[in-house]
């Protein structure tokens, strides 16, 4: 990106401010256009100052970017830090309650908490109007993602064959079998 600048304001083609922002190149008038020498101004303008040409180049410095959604906090400024990002901080302590379970010898358990966290996350993003960090996406996204990795998270904890699965589905033992094999 540097070099074609470089190279454009050693070729004329474009300037730069000290700064790094670029500006516009300048444009030779043509006669008979208005703003040209020797041709009658615009009106509404002053005499020789045409209207500026701007680059259709996207700046390489962008000053005005839209603050992403998850930006904002669930709860007002004047209160701490962990207080306004509940809802984020609630969906990770489940999760590691979840982790704990599994690591302490309680797989199923500890899968069914974070799945269960996935969905909590999916309600909250739903029903809450400002979740903090929580919002990643757009809202739609955020229920979609959480939601569908929530209960299939679930479901694979209820399924699960060590030792005894705590839902049976009839045709999940032959499924198995097949797909090992």
């Amino acid at each position: 990106m540097r070099a074609e600048s470089d190279a454009e304001n050693a070729a004329g083609g474009g300037a730069t401010k000290a700064n790094g922002t670029p500006v516009a190149p300048v444009v030779p008038a043509t006669p008979g256009a208005p703003g040209a020498p020797g041709a009658p101004a615009a009106p509404g303008t002053a005499a020789g100052a045409g209207p500026a040409a701007r680059s259709r180049r996207f700046p390489s410095i962008t000053r005005d970017t839209a603050r992403p959604e998850g930006s904002g906090r669930a709860v007002p400024g004047a209160v701490s830090t962990p207080a306004r990002q509940w809802p984020m901080l609630s969906v990770l302590t489940a999760t590691a309650v979840g982790l704990l379970a599994t690591a302490f010898g309680h797989p199923r358990v500890g899968c069914l908490a974070i799945g269960v966290a996935l969905i909590a996350a999916s309600v909250m993003r739903r029903v809450l109007p400002s979740v903090g960090m929580l919002a990643v996406r757009s809202r739609f996204t955020d229920m979609i993602t959480y939601g569908l990795l929530g209960v299939a998270i679930t479901l694979l904890a209820l399924v699960m064959a060590a030792p005894k699965p705590w839902l049976p589905i009839p045709f999940m033992e032959s499924a198995v079998r097949f797909t090992v094999r």
